[in-house]
């Protein structure tokens, strides 16, 4: 078997446990797990990380940047900002137009793209005091989240045609397209929700590499070693290898979350001691 990470294309529908199992059935293979969900409601890429050694070192893609394509359905919101809550319709105000698209880019450019400040749905798996906020929100009691700061790198109008907005949004860890797409409406005067998504990138994957959870084969596993490559490195020999297998600490300096290879295979994640040595934090 090989030990890596997949890109699967999640049709709208499973969970990500569901493709997870899917998967599990068709290499077969148990070991395996995810870099971050997709709601169901949502297509588009799933990065699995596929045998015990990569699930090791999940803990270092936390945070990726990610890029989606968003549908916006204008003149009416939702209470979960997305098609899967309470929808109300807005009545169209007298004489509101659409902004011609250089307008709707100024709006995306001024108030969506940068580090902004922004309030997640109630609907979402926030914590609020050890309890997550959708289920405070399904037993109908007050969910009251603050409003934290989010990185979005671009905003760009993608597409207008009535009553559905198409944006494509790159940005960082933590941000809720579905809030963007409801702030987006509230801006415009007219509401919002997200209709639809589409996750086109995680970090430098790409969604038009992915293949279904139903077609995948052991060749569609990116090696460990590929996953890897980009992290700082350091060569060890055969002997420091096995001192690290046996929990010994090694006279390396190293940087934080340096990676050791052997034999051009990837064998710890290494960490630096406070006497200038390197510890394997998690031994491949």
């Amino acid at each position: 078997m090989r030990h890596g990470f997949l890109l699967i294309n999640k049709p709208t529908g499973p969970t990500s446990h569901d493709i997870v199992a899917i998967v599990r059935r068709v290499l077969p293979e148990q070991s395996i797990g995810h870099l971050g969900t997709l709601d169901p409601a949502a297509e588009g890429l799933l990065v699995l990380a596929v045998g015990s050694k990569a699930l090791k070192v999940v803990e270092l893609f936390k945070g990726l940047p990610k890029a989606y394509e968003a549908d916006v359905r204008l003149g009416a919101v939702s209470t979960t900002y997305d098609r899967e809550g309470v929808i109300t319709e807005i009545p169209q105000k007298p004489g509101w137009e659409m902004p011609e698209p250089a307008a709707v880019q100024r709006l995306l450019n001024e108030k969506f793209t940068g580090k902004i400040a922004q309030v997640p749905p109630a609907a979402s798996a926030v914590h609020i005091g050890g309890e997550r906020a959708y289920r405070k929100m399904r037993q109908g009691r007050a969910v009251d989240l603050p409003p934290r700061d989010v990185t979005i790198t671009e905003c760009t109008l993608v597409s207008y045609e009535h009553p559905i907005v198409r944006l494509f949004v790159r940005c960082g860890s933590g941000t809720y397209i579905r809030s963007l797409a409801h702030d987006f409406g509230a801006a415009l005067r007219i509401g919002g929700y997200l209709s639809a998504l589409k996750r086109t990138e995680v970090g430098e994957w790409k969604l038009e590499h992915a293949v279904t959870a139903e077609s995948v084969r052991w060749t569609d596993v990116l090696p460990l070693k590929e996953v890897l490559k980009s992290f700082p490195g350091v060569m060890l020999t055969a002997e420091e290898a096995k001192d690290l297998s046996f929990g010994k600490n090694i006279a390396k300096e190293v940087a934080p979350d340096t990676i050791a290879w052997c034999n051009d295979l990837p064998i710890a994640i290494l960490e630096p001691t406070e006497d200038g040595r390197a510890h394997g934090r998690k031994v491949l």
